[in-house]
């Protein structure tokens, strides 16, 4: 029987060496550098804070085969507009075969303040297991049709 775990992996980006909260602000911020190489796809999930009334903030997705994304390019239709009403909201952006190695998502910022909780980077469909987890996941545990219980 496969594990859940053998086909995910969930890492959290770490853009500025101290994780990817981002205090409100009016700065584009973006993520690091994913390289999907063995992987099907990865899926990024953003979680926003407070987000000031006026404030102007989007997220898209970009590729490159540079690994410091030097010749990165938009992905056309990754773009999506989050409105000043979705605070402590999360978005999806999700990429299937990226064309190109390396895949970052860009967030937006301006006019007022955004906050950034947290950003999350799963890739999927992978073609090399087990997979050596981000320094920043501090507890992992895997299960597997888990009998009821004390937890």
């Amino acid at each position: 029987m496969k594990h859940l775990s053998e086909h995910v992996v969930t890492k959290r980006i770490r853009p500025d060496g101290s994780g990817y909260t981002v205090a409100a602000g009016q700065t584009d911020v973006t993520s690091d550098p994913v390289d999907t190489a063995g992987a099907e796809g990865v899926r990024f999930i953003i979680g926003f804070g407070a987000i000031v009334a006026g404030a102007a903030c989007s997220i898209k997705a970009r590729q490159g085969a540079a690994a410091n994304m030097s010749d990165g390019q938009d992905l056309a239709g990754t773009a999506q507009s989050v409105g000043d009403d979705k605070d402590n909201q999360v978005f999806v952006v999700d990429i299937y075969r990226p064309q190109e190695r390396y895949v970052d998502l860009k967030t937006l910022r301006a006019t007022q303040n955004v906050t950034i909780d947290f950003l999350m980077v799963e890739l999927y469909g992978l073609r090399k297991v087990p997979v050596t987890q981000d320094a920043s996941v501090a507890g992992l545990e895997l299960h597997a049709s888990p009998d009821e219980g004390t937890a």
